[in-house]
């Protein structure tokens, strides 16, 4: 029984609700004041013309106007001239004349419209406003201004109750500080936060950015790039899959398909993670690391673990680049491998250090560390310190070598011209008829030597203090005797092609060899 009751009573407290709401949301449209009214059946059937001053009343919503049309059996109110709907303390809405029907709680706003709502004011030539959803909708042609903020768009809706706008097609967002193209954007007022689709373009005095889909934060200045993500300064470019902006910290990270431009260096590079600080003139890039830099006539194929950049915070100019770790490059006339490079620009120098080697045609150069110097694109010179050795192969069969504390190889027309090597330096040439036969095997030792090369052969040795210098003839030569010691030809890991530059070739405990008599050393 007890049960029964409190049944019966929940029934009861929700049919009074339900009546209670059923009487709210039937209230009905009242004349507080107007200075006249007349009855007109010609123009409006059932309507009172109110005339002057007229201000009604739809629950807290009021309504204010010249004059009006009014008709009590359909709660159909027409007002004509300064208009204005007072939604609530907030919210206010103005325009030349409105039609309002209270069953519905839907007006329809025409010519010069603006709602005002705090410091957002929406301005268009008409306007449909749902006071139950609390959203006004423009279909053609609309502006809202926000602060600094202005916003131009075909068609938009507004909530003004949780402050968040739409808009779509054609849509311009102007500010100080820069300017957004999109297609459909969605403004969250109160977080100063624009999230948009559809190609998107944003233009400041600094730079462009470019996606398909993304955010603005413009209380902390973030920008979020989504699908075919692109940023454009002056002398630079970042495209990838997503990238995020930071304009306070002039700092953007681009993540996946990374493709970073410089116009100036004619240079690229490529990876899956990079970042960039525009102010502090530096960035890297990760994952997969390929740098591309375009000469006159070839182009040279970089790969390494991780790339850093740095340039002139004024210029934007390159001023120098460091690979790190399994670095292995490609072009036509020069291929080389090391664990680190630096490449200055302003004495366009390259340093390789961690075991490298650099192959330029039928030579191979290593020592401790490798300095190239290039000018005019080519290769000037190379410095091998310490423990350079060089290596080019004969022009029938066989090495010949050079080997040396410092050894520095200047080029010409992409090979080695001459040679000047100090310190303990040693040579081992092979010496040939005019017809090629071969004579024999030519080994010398001097403190320094100036070599002259021809033809990939040596043609001139000037040597320096002592010097002692043995031929080995032919009929004398021992397999593995024609080499010196520390010799190391490493064809096998020498970069191919620009794909080959991602081989990771074995340890040189590994390596195979194409001299098969090298047990024994001189």
């Amino acid at each position: 029984m007890k049960n029964f009751r409190i049944i019966i009573g929940t029934v009861i407290c929700l049919f009074c609700l339900n009546i209670n709401a059923q009487q709210k949301s039937k209230a009905r449209v009242h004349i507080i004041h107007a200075d006249r009214s007349e009855y007109d059946t010609n123009i409006n059937s059932d309507a009172d013309r109110l005339i002057g001053n007229v201000v009604m009343r739809h629950d807290s919503t009021y309504f204010y106007s010249d004059s009006a049309y009014f008709n009590d059996k359909s709660q159909l109110f027409n007002g004509y001239s300064h208009v204005h709907i007072k939604v609530n303390d907030s919210t206010d809405i103005f325009c030349d004349s409105c039609k309002y029907l209270g069953e519905t709680k839907l007006a329809e706003l025409f010519r010069n419209v603006i709602l005002k709502d705090d410091s957002t004011i929406l301005k268009t030539n008409y306007m449909t406003y749902d006071r139950e959803q609390h959203l006004a909708t423009y279909p053609h042609h609309g502006t809202i201004d926000r602060n600094d903020k202005h916003l131009v768009s075909e068609k938009g809706y507004y909530h003004d109750d949780t402050e968040m706008a739409f808009f779509r097609n054609d849509v311009v967002v102007t500010t100080p500080k820069y300017q957004m193209f999109t297609d459909s954007l969605i403004y969250e007022i109160q977080k100063e936060k624009m999230t948009f689709f559809g190609p998107t373009k944003i233009i400041s005095d600094d730079y462009v950015l470019d996606g398909n889909h993304g955010w603005y934060d413009g209380i902390n200045d973030l920008v979020y790039l989504d699908r075919n993500a692109k940023i454009t300064s002056k002398e630079h470019s970042i495209t990838s899959t997503s990238m995020f902006y930071d304009k306070t910290k002039d700092h953007a990270k681009a993540i996946d398909n990374v493709v970073m431009t410089d116009t100036v260096n004619k240079a690229t590079v490529l990876g899956n993670y990079a970042e960039m600080w525009k102010k502090l003139g530096r960035g890297f890039v990760t994952d997969s690391v390929r740098a591309l830099y375009y000469g006159e006539d070839d182009t040279l194929f970089l790969h390494s673990d991780t790339l850093y950049v740095y340039m002139d915070t004024v210029t934007e100019k390159l001023t120098h680049a460091l690979a790190y770790y399994n670095v292995r490059f490609f072009r036509n006339d020069l291929q080389g491998k090391c664990d680190s490079l630096c490449f200055t620009v302003n004495d366009s120098t390259a340093r390789m250090r961690g075991t490298p080697v650099i192959w330029a045609e039928k030579s191979q150069l290593q020592g401790d560390s490798i300095n190239i110097v290039v000018a005019n694109e080519t290769i000037d010179s190379v410095l091998l310190y310490p423990n350079g050795f060089i290596i080019q192969q004969d022009t029938i069969e066989g090495y010949n070598q050079i080997k040396g504390k410092v050894i520095t190889a200047y080029f010409k027309n992409d090979d080695i011209d001459h040679v000047y090597n100090e310190g303990n330096a040693e040579t081992a040439y092979w010496i040939r008829e005019e017809d090629g036969t071969l004579v024999g095997v030519n080994f010398s030792q001097s403190s320094s030597m100036d070599i002259k090369i021809e033809d990939r052969k040596i043609s001139r040795i000037k040597y320096f203090k002592k010097t002692t210098e043995t031929l080995y003839p032919k009929e004398k030569m021992t397999p593995g005797k024609e080499l010196l010691k520390g010799f190391d030809w490493q064809e096998e890991i020498r970069p191919k092609d620009r794909l080959d530059i991602f081989r990771k070739p074995l340890k040189n405990t590994e390596k195979t060899t194409e001299t098969p008599n090298r047990r024994k050393k001189r």
